[in-house]
């Protein structure tokens, strides 16, 4: 078992395929040819057995009711009659002429009806032939015998024949094994240099060729589904480095400004009470900026809500908090919720708070002073949250979820870009979807439905 194994190891997969191809075709040739030399042999072996039987049966229409004696005798020679003779059942009766078939006790047994007829090989006058012993008559037995060496020699031309053709079986089974195993697993040759190529490059844009005009087999499949996987590592890897070229640039500006500040009160001794105050304030401002920002990063980077946190939510109860908290972060803006149900869902509550937190907070920071933001929570469950200000441009509308996107409406507003985006993932972590769209009559209305 173990040396199978290090076999296994030590041979390439199209080794190991053109071989067992090759071996279960060359079995197949084989059988083939052995169950045709059988056939053969037995057909001419039966041809010469019935030959007997019909020799037998007209000797004994012939010579009915006579004594033992011998019949014909000139079996010697390839194209002389059959050799036949009478043998009684006691030797006491044979005829005075010997006997030119042999005689044994199995004849003697058949002749006095102990045992059936049957056929034997023998040889007369040194040629082999092949003899029939069946009785005849009471206390007698007809000995027919023919010689056989035509019979064998065409079992022996079958048979080189058909070692010829085995030969040519196995051989032309490896070719076919090799071309097979060749032509099989070309699919998957070409996937294995692309993963080699794309570890040693680490260049996910590398693709499987695949030819035009091959069938959905399972290999083919494979290599489709491989591309397929390539292409979503390559949206991967390109996500993965604008998040970290977005996010290097979102931190420069406040880090600069940190560092200016914490270099400026190095010099407090320097500054009024008034300058030392503005920095200060600037300082634990940018700090705050700094915070949120890596806050959010570290939210957008987790994949999965942990199940340990996960729990019946009452939305309503949630929603209710969410919208008293907004109020007291936008007191100059007007929210306005309707709740035409209470639908619970599973999920982790400090999540879903932050979410529903992000979609008002974004509602609020479009809306006009004094201008109403309308949330509406249905059975569904779905939620609505609208707000009346400059609403999404068309070309913005596919790009409003995307991390550090922001549309030129909202370059002026406070932000990092991220709360929708963080939005997004925290419904899909809880199998909902999250949708923008333009709102009729202007603004934006996001719809968040579960399932």
């Amino acid at each position: 078992m173990r040396a199978h194994a290090r076999w296994r190891s030590r041979r390439p997969l199209r080794t190991r395929l053109a071989l067992v191809t090759s071996a279960a075709a060359a079995l197949v040739t084989l059988g083939v040819c052995a169950a045709g030399f059988t056939i053969i042999r037995y057909e001419l072996v039966h041809q010469l057995d019935l030959t007997l039987t019909q020799h037998a049966t007209l000797v004994q229409q012939q010579y009915r009711g006579q004594g033992p004696q011998v019949v014909y005798g000139e079996c010697g020679y390839l194209a002389a009659p059959a050799c036949t003779q009478i043998v009684p059942a006691s030797p006491a009766a044979d005829p005075p002429r010997p006997y030119l078939l042999p005689v044994t006790p199995a004849t003697r047994q058949v002749a006095a009806g102990q045992r059936g007829a049957y056929f034997d090989g023998i040889t007369v006058s040194g040629h082999p032939a092949r003899m029939l012993t069946t009785p005849f008559g009471t206390g007698q037995a007809v000995q027919v015998a023919l010689r056989s060496d035509a019979v064998q020699k065409g079992i022996t031309q079958a048979g080189e024949l058909m070692a010829v053709v085995a030969g040519a079986g196995i051989l032309l089974a490896g070719g076919l094994g090799y071309a097979v195993a060749r032509t099989g697993l070309a699919p998957v040759a070409r996937l294995t240099a692309t993963a080699e190529r794309i570890a040693a490059t680490r260049d996910a844009g590398v693709r499987i060729d695949l030819p035009a005009g091959r069938g959905e087999d399972e290999v083919t499949r494979l290599a489709r589904t491989f591309n397929t996987m390539l292409g979503a590592l390559e949206e991967s890897v390109t996500a993965q480095r604008r998040l970290v070229a977005d996010a290097s640039h979102e931190l420069r500006t406040p880090l600069t400004a940190l560092r200016t500040n914490a270099e400026l009160l190095a010099k407090s001794d320097r500054l009024t009470d008034s300058q030392r105050s503005r920095a200060t304030a600037g300082l634990q401002r940018q700090l705050r900026e700094v915070t949120g920002l890596v806050n959010d990063l570290i939210e957008l980077a987790r994949d999965e809500e942990p199940q340990a946190l996960v729990e019946s939510v009452r939305l309503g109860g949630l929603l209710e908090h969410s919208v008293d908290t907004a109020r007291g972060h936008w007191p100059e803006i007007e929210f306005l919720s309707v709740m035409t149900g209470d639908p619970t869902v599973r999920g982790v509550p400090a999540r879903l708070s932050r979410l529903f937190a992000n979609l008002l907070d974004n509602a609020a920071k479009f809306s006009p002073p004094g201008g109403p933001v309308e949330i509406t929570l249905h059975d569904g469950p779905e939620l609505t949250v609208r707000d009346h200000g400059p609403g999404i441009a068309p070309e913005d509308l596919p790009y409003v979820f995307d991390r550090f996107y922001r549309a030129s409406a909202a370059r002026a507003l406070p932000g990092s870009g991220l709360g929708l985006a963080m939005a997004r993932q925290i419904a899909r972590a809880h199998h909902a979807e999250l949708t923008a769209e333009a709102a009729p009559g202007g603004g934006a209305l996001f719809r968040l439905r579960f399932t």
